[in-house]
């Protein structure tokens, strides 16, 4: 059974601590590892959070940092407990950005770029669908089907009665011209994406073409900010075989600053309304 504990966060705040114990230490990765026998790969993927650890690692790394402190010890091995349970997107079975999930379902704000399609926190079951199902033309139905529900269960963290996650979103206007479905699903689609702007915690501006070149030409980007001041932000880009996570304050300042400029490029609310609105009126109902 999925547990309210999130093992995403979880592993992110362990991992950080026990870079930071080994920076105490002036120790570099490569001695941790010789001493523990281990590869260099491994120490690295349990500092940046990505893999689980096990409380036999925390107990380890701890001896090789001389922790005295058993009350440390023994929370730092809680974590690692922790880490090792399952989020509710694991009952879906193998979903390839479960990282992604788990920070985003523990983040208290997100900022995100889209230059071809609707957000995902932001789309119509049937456009979801339709979506979904021209990317993976390969898969199954029941595997299109699981991602569809795991985007909709998503979705329950802007319609959450208390904490509800604040969604930032600048759509391009690429987006509203794309035909995803059809025109009846685009229609519906866009007239969602009107009704949600209105949700006091979510704002939408579209980025439209005579803004011409502008600093999110590169892609889609997403900005993770989390309510606990001991997680440090995330920039998030996806790939089409794997996805890149970046955490550095230097990295995740630039992708903010260009975050900044694209909320000024892009038209205001209420702009962005009424091209929404307008957009959806030129497909059939």
């Amino acid at each position: 059974m999925a547990s309210n504990i999130n093992p995403t966060v979880r592993r992110r705040r362990l991992g950080q601590e026990l870079r930071r114990l080994r920076e105490q230490r002036g120790m570099t990765a490569e001695e941790v590892a010789d001493r523990l026998l281990v590869s260099q790969s491994k120490i690295s993927r349990l500092e940046n959070g990505r893999r689980s650890i096990s409380q036999r690692d925390v107990r380890d790394l701890c001896g090789v940092y001389e922790v005295e402190d058993q009350r440390m010890v023994d929370s730092l091995m809680q974590m690692a407990k922790d880490s090792r349970q399952q989020g509710w997107w694991h009952a879906f079975g193998d979903i390839p950005y479960s990282v992604y999930i788990g920070l985003e379902t523990d983040a208290a704000s997100l900022r995100v770029y889209e230059p071809q399609v609707v957000p995902g926190l932001l789309q119509s079951r049937q456009y979801a669908e339709a979506l979904i199902r021209g990317a993976l033309p390969e898969s199954p139905v029941s595997d299109v089907e699981k991602r569809v529900q795991v985007r909709m269960r998503r979705q329950e963290r802007i319609t959450a009665p208390e904490s509800p996650l604040r969604l930032w979103a600048v759509v391009d206007e690429s987006a509203l011209r794309r035909v995803v479905g059809n025109e009846q699903v685009m229609r519906d689609q866009l007239e969602y994406l009107v009704e949600q702007s209105h949700l006091p915690h979510v704002t939408v501006q579209v980025l439209p073409f005579s803004m011409g070149a502008h600093p999110g030409i590169t892609g889609h980007y997403a900005v993770l900010e989390f309510p606990d001041a001991a997680d440090s932000s995330v920039v998030y880009i996806e790939g089409v075989t794997s996805d890149l996570y970046l955490e550095k304050a230097n990295d995740v300042h630039k992708y903010t600053m260009m975050y900044e400029h694209l909320r000024a490029q892009a038209l205001n609310v209420e702009q962005s309304r009424d091209f929404i609105s307008d957009a959806a009126k030129r497909y059939a109902r």
